[in-house]
This record gives structure tokens, sequence and C-alpha cells, in this order.
């Protein structure tokens, strides 16, 4: 029999449609040369020089191709391909767990950043007196689920004030005291791109018995992630951004000791140990953080965030972070050279890939705008210039984008 499009065969976690795109991955990884070839597996190269990660990112083939073969595959064959899209699920599980030294069974796949840090905030079994810390620029994402927590039960919100954007992670701890209960920040900022000590911190809050919660989605993919050594009990990333992923789907990290600290709350039928028996109505929860998924899952959304993560353990994280970080020096000195204010911290242990900066006469927003009439897409926030770029882009974009700027 002819195959059609969604053929059960061609819907293997491993299989990649497009050998080109394998061949890419595999010369860049290995190359001296990068970004190199990995270039071809983004289209969006071919029209724009894309600095934007930090808002939305561009799929790469990889990760589209994965999505249309699982909706090839419902299209076709429905129902028949559950067993490989259960396939699919486990190996992404597993890509998620080899790139931060963590265990599959530690992670669920939730809607987006949101839902995962409000389905540990809503987890938690909170006492009178009890307190979190956090900073004062969160992305709401990382304030709201904690505000209602705060509200709804009498936790104090304990808030680190910042200078000019600034987070001192000396003032931060010293927020904590005997009732502190979470301490929650992001690994990145993202309106000025300050990475905070994660190691550090989370040092400090295992010592003391404290859960520490990171929204990751600003780091992840970008830099490189040890849950073990940098003592993370939980983290949330949607895929939309550095992970390279598309909209509507997330990670949420669970280490063994917040699983045994968080429980589920919202239930989904695929919770609980005898979920494939419909009348038992047994609430005996699953092992591991997949209690946490709300039951039928975003299936596609899971094979394209699966290549991508497969796609940033072939090529590497530790090259990625290095490439990123060179490229974000770059951009400092020619952006320093014509006249702009860059204002993301520069010290090595706190710079990023996002950078921020400024200029005198313009506005963030007006930059922007000029530039994207340009096909230079960056962003705007809090009134300055904010530019994302990834492992694919290279220093003569980045010499396109000095050259375009006004002023």
């Amino acid at each position: 029999m002819e195959s059609s499009p969604g053929m059960p065969e061609r819907l293997s976690a491993k299989a990649l449609s497009d050998r080109e795109s394998a061949q890419s991955i595999e010369h860049a990884s290995t190359s001296e040369e990068f970004p190199g070839s990995l270039r071809r597996l983004f289209p969006i190269t071919e029209q724009y020089v894309y600095l934007n990660h930090a808002s939305v990112a561009p799929l790469s083939r990889p990760a589209r191709e994965a999505m249309v073969r699982a909706l090839d595959g419902s299209m076709y064959h429905g129902p028949r391909i559950s067993e490989e899209m259960d396939a699919v699920q486990a190996a992404t599980r597993s890509r998620a767990a080899k790139l931060v030294n963590a265990e599959a069974h530690q992670f669920a796949f939730l809607r987006n950043t949101s839902d995962a840090l409000s389905a540990v905030a809503n987890g938690i079994s909170w006492c009178p007196g009890d307190n979190l810390v956090t900073t004062s620029v969160e992305f709401p994402a990382n304030v709201y689920p904690w505000q209602r927590i705060a509200e709804a039960q009498g936790i104090e919100l304990r808030v680190q004030n910042q200078m000019d954007g600034y987070i001192d992670v000396d003032e931060l701890l010293r927020l904590v005291d005997g009732r502190t209960r979470v301490v929650t920040i992001s690994w990145v900022q993202f309106s000025t791109g300050q990475r905070l000590d994660l190691r550090r911190i989370g040092n400090f809050c295992r010592e003391r018995d404290i859960l520490f919660v990171v929204d990751a989605v600003q780091g992840l993919g970008a830099l490189q992630l040890d849950v073990r050594a940098d003592a993370v009990d939980a983290f949330a990333a949607g895929a939309q951004k550095f992970l390279l992923g598309p909209k509507g789907i997330s990670l949420l990290y669970l280490s063994d000791r917040a699983l045994e600290r968080i429980k589920p709350t919202v239930i989904g039928w695929t919770a609980v140990k005898g979920y494939s028996d419909y009348l038992s109505h047994d609430l005996d929860f699953r092992d591991g953080a997949i209690r946490f998924e709300g039951g039928t899952l975003n299936v596609p959304g899971i094979c394209g965030l699966g290549e991508a993560l497969d796609l940033f353990l072939r090529v590497g994280l530790e090259k990625i972070e290095n490439h990123l970080l060179a490229l974000s020096d770059y951009f400092a000195q020619e952006l320093t050279r014509r006249g702009y204010r860059v204002t993301s911290p520069r010290a090595p242990n706190e710079r990023s890939a996002i950078l921020i900066c400024r200029h005198p006469q313009f506005t963030g927003e007006q930059i922007c705008a000029h530039l994207d009439s340009q096909n230079i897409i960056v962003s705007a926030r809090l009134e300055g210039l904010r530019i994302a770029p990834h492992f694919y882009n290279t220093r003569e974009e980045a010499d396109a984008l000095v050259a375009a700027l006004p002023g």
C-alpha cells in the first residue's frame, strides 16, 4: 500500500523528515564554523534579521515538520497514532531532563509559564504567617500567582525593590527569615537582561529548607542550567522564547523534594494511576510531575518542543551559551560606539543573551519602528531597545542592526 502523509512509520520520536536538516545540525555541532549551516534550519533568516527571541521565537524546520507529522497523522489515522505520540512525549521528557541534568519523571507539560508557576503556587500547603520572597521587577507571570495566594491565604509577600531595574542578591536574601517558604525569581530579567546567580540563591534556600522556584523562560535554551548543582526546586519555561518551540506548551520541572511538598490543584483525568479504568474514580495520583498535567495534552506542541530540545542537545548548550555571550559583548561594544547607552549588567556572571540599550533622543518604540521598516526585528521594553539574539544569529547581523540605528 502506498504511504500517505502521516503514516505511523513517519512519526518516530527520533525521525527527521528532512535529511538536510539533520546534516546541518551534525555539521554545526562538529565544525569550528558557528552558527554556519544551522542558519538553514531557520527560514526566517531569508527575510529578516530576527533578534527578538525574548518575545516570541521563530520555529525551526525540524520543529515545524514534527508538528506537521503529528497533525497529518491525526488527520489520516486518528487515534491509531496514540502509541507513537506517547513515545514522542516520553522522548521529549527525556530530552528536557538531559538538557538540565534532571530526571524524566520530574517534568510535566503545561500550557505556558503562567500555568506552570500557578500550579506551584497553588499546590503548596500554606500556613498563616508564612512569607515568600521575590523581586519588584518580575514579569507578571511570576507575580500574579503569588499575589493571589498572598491575598487569599494571608501570606506575606516580601518584595526586594530594584534600583534602576538592578536586583541586588544580597538584599534579596536579607528578606528571608524563619517563616519563608518560597523564594521565587526570574533567572534572567526580561526588562534588563540581568542574570541572577541561581547556584548562590539555590544553595542558600536549600540550607534553610526553603523551596527555590525559578521563572526560566528568558534563560533556558540560551544558557546552561544544572538543576542539581544550582539547587533549583521548580522551574517553569514556556517553549515559545529561547527554547525555539511553539506557543501553547511549557515545561514544569519539580525536584523530588518539591514533588513531596506540592500537590496538584487542577486535576486532569490522566493524573491518577488508574486513569484507564474510567469508573474507578480513585484519587491516587501517579508518581512524578505527570500528575500536574490537566488531561488531554497539546500533542503537536509537544512534538515541536521535542525537536527543539533535540536541536539544543545536538549542538550543545555550552557552545550556544559561549556564542551568545560573545555576541552580546559585541553588541555592547558596537552600540556604545554609536552613542547608545547599554543598561544591561555586563559583569561576567550577570550578562545574558538579552541586551537593553537607550538613546538620549529616541525612545525604544521609535527605534523599533525604524528597524522594523528595514526588516530588523527587536522589541522595546521600559523605554529601552531590547535585543535578544539566538545561536543562528551572526556578527554580520549585529553590524546590520548597528548600521541601521537612528542617531
